[in-house]
């Protein structure tokens, strides 16, 4: 399979469960002043134990996940599957799979795991992702998947639980997130965690990915699940803010280390005729514990917005910092001032590395899993956030935890 070397931010959404596409994104790696050394890329390597793995997802997410694997040389893509059987073919056909091992339907995820893997790639529909890790986890075997880990908190809490019984049977959880891997937004966290920005006063960060396809509904829910229309229905892809966003919210999250405690907003839909229900505008004013507040915008709207998605500056009261995807990275002002630049490949880059770190942490026996935790923390305060706008009220962690508010997808119709 030809894995293009670049992705658009749109594109690497749409392409979870859609055809592969990818666009180029020029741009320096890094700024000249005090730029850190990047991480080596990986290398073609010769492997004596290949991994057995699955992948569930056909769509572009799954062939690209899928390829680097493939590419990476430790891995074995044992089995696939995805909903549709065209689907499910084709992504055979790339990696390699034999034919007897291309699964389809709702329950094709536990025919790959009942098919010999021992690792499983889950990357379709974020609706089923707590479903899908939690049996990987009680069959034995190691996760990667795809972010966001869950829709709702009872799936948040699964996560969270098969991640801690990941660790406890020694299998790796991994959740492919790329912000953390760019040496440049490296550089500026660990000048953020030695005192660079001074106190925090407050956090601004945007998503805004442009407006996700949202077409009549059919009979079933069968035609959402394919082309990324699930974007557009909330149950499915959590909303904006949870599905797209979430790369900037735990990018925040991995720099402070910690969750906000509440949230207050508003959001709103203003296309015609929309048919899912996502929101088309929503801004959410976070609370830390400590007082600190945290403010992210986003929409999903082609409206020409100038606004840089994925990113966001610290505020502190001696210096700024600024990170995310696609951008300028530093910290101004201070004793700790920082000039470089994202990654201009910053998906793919991200991406490989954690293929990589997904085989060295299975081979090497690192089981403490710090990615899911995070994920689960991320995805919580997304989820904090899209509640508390939805609801035009202020909203704390706690109670939306003890609320535990299950979002439900009518399945009838579609094919086991």
């Amino acid at each position: 399979m030809n894995i293009e070397k670049s992705v658009t931010r749109r594109q690497f959404i749409e392409g979870t469960i859609a055809t592969a596409a990818s666009l180029a994104m020029a741009g320096p790696a890094l700024g000249a002043e005090d730029k850190p050394a990047p991480p080596a890329a990986p290398k073609p390597a010769s492997f004596t134990r290949k991994i057995k793995v699955g992948v569930i997802g056909g769509g572009g997410r799954g062939n690209f996940i899928g390829g680097l694997m493939k590419q990476h040389g430790g891995y074995e893509i044992h089995a696939v599957a995805d909903y549709f059987p065209d689907l499910a073919e084709s992504l055979g056909d790339n990696l390699g799979a034999d034919k007897s091992r291309r699964f389809t339907g709702l329950s094709s995820c536990k025919k790959v795991l009942d098919s010999g893997v021992e690792a499983i790639a889950i990357i379709d529909v974020p609706y089923f992702y707590p479903e899908q890790a939690k049996a990987a986890v009680e069959a034995g075997c190691h996760v990667y998947m795809a972010k966001p880990v869950a829709v709702d908190v009872p799936g948040c809490l699964t996560i969270e639980g098969a991640a801690r019984q990941a660790t406890e049977k020694k299998r790796v959880f991994l959740v492919d997130y790329q912000i953390p891997h760019d040496p440049a937004n490296i550089e500026v966290a660990n000048r953020v965690r030695a005192g660079g920005v001074g106190p925090v006063a407050h956090i601004l960060s945007f998503g805004c990915p442009g407006a996700w396809a949202d077409p009549p509904k059919g009979p079933t829910i069968e035609d959402r699940l394919r082309g990324a229309v699930w974007l557009s229905d909330i149950a499915l892809g959590g909303d904006n803010v949870v599905s797209h966003d979430i790369h900037i919210l735990d990018g925040v999250t991995w720099i402070t280390g910690k969750r906000a405690a509440s949230a207050c907003g508003r959001s709103r839909i203003l296309r015609p005729e929309p048919h899912g229900d996502r929101t088309d505008a929503c801004d959410v004013v976070f609370e830390y514990d400590d007082g600190v507040l945290w403010t992210h915008v986003t929409h999903s709207l082609d409206n020409n917005s100038d606004t840089g998605s994925l990113q966001a500056s610290i505020l502190g009261l001696s210096a700024t910092a600024h990170f995310g995807y696609w951008t300028k990275a530093y910290v101004r002002g201070g004793d700790k001032h920082y000039s470089g630049e994202v990654s201009g490949q910053i998906y793919n880059e991200g991406a490989e590395r954690n293929v990589a770190d997904f085989y060295r942490n299975i081979t090497e026996g690192h089981f403490e899993n710090l990615t899911a935790k995070r994920a689960v923390d991320g995805t919580l305060t997304a989820i904090l956030g899209r509640e508390a706008a939805a609801r035009g009220c202020y909203l704390t962690m706690e109670q939306l935890i003890r609320e535990n508010k299950r979002l439900e997808v009518d399945l009838r119709g579609l094919k086991a």
